[in-house]
């Protein structure tokens, strides 16, 4: 899991003069005033989690629009703070980036850590990516990222080691008797399928489906235990 670079999170001042816009925090989006809630959302924000408000209004545009949608005087807007703000937490645009990255990579290290085996490692890594599109679309986007980030660069060890891990625990007759070959190739399974899979064009093949069997009876083509 190495093809994603990194980013710092330092920055400048912040003002966070309230106003009448409307932020998403978490999922939806929330009045600036705290525990206020903005028609259409069910999640209350409030100002003592601008970064987390950000974050998320950050991943609402990029969901919709794509990271070149991204600007972070709308942000601002968004949140119902200064154009300061924004800056203060991430310093700039790619930065903000970075931060996303990280956290995403941070949160597939913690689903695959929790698989049973290399299928269901391969099953959480397709889940994430639906449940996860935005982190999905940046997380491998080397350009968009800052080099040499800290926070990114654990939370990519982190994912690639829990992947590394849930392989190494399939027999060598299983997976062949290089280790590391079989980690690039359960990774470009998984990664290739949810790509796929978010790109629409599995729609015809997969049909009505459920996308994480489809793709269990694909990794148990090329993955075997003894037992299989």
């Amino acid at each position: 899991m190495s093809t994603a670079e990194p980013a710092k999170t330092d920055g400048t001042a912040e003002t966070t003069a309230a106003t009448t816009d409307t932020s998403p925090a978490t999922t939806g989006g929330a009045k600036a005033s705290g525990g206020a809630r903005a028609s259409g959302s069910s999640r209350p924000y409030h100002h003592g989690d601008l970064r987390r408000a950000i974050l998320t209004a950050a991943l609402d545009v990029i969901a919709v629009d794509g990271p070149s949608a991204l600007s972070l005087r709308d942000l601002a807007r968004r949140a119902g703070v200064s154009h300061a703000a924004p800056a203060h937490h991430f310093k700039d645009r790619t930065g903000l980036l970075t931060a996303i990255a990280a956290e995403g990579f941070g949160l597939l290290a913690g689903a695959i850590g929790e698989a049973a085996d290399l299928k269901d490692a391969g099953v959480r890594y397709v889940r994430f990516a639906r449940e996860h599109p935005a982190h999905f679309q940046v997380m491998f986007a080397p350009e968009l990222l800052r080099d040499g980030d800290l926070e990114l660069t654990t939370a990519r060890a982190l994912a690639a080691d829990a992947l590394s891990h849930a392989v190494s625990a399939v027999p060598r007759e299983g997976r062949g008797s290089d280790a590391r070959l079989a980690g690039v190739a359960a990774w470009s399974l998984a990664h290739g399928f949810a790509t796929l899979l978010l790109g629409h064009n599995l729609d015809g093949a997969v049909s009505e489906q459920d996308p994480e069997e489809v793709f269990r009876a694909l990794a148990s083509m090329l993955f075997q235990s003894p037992a299989e």
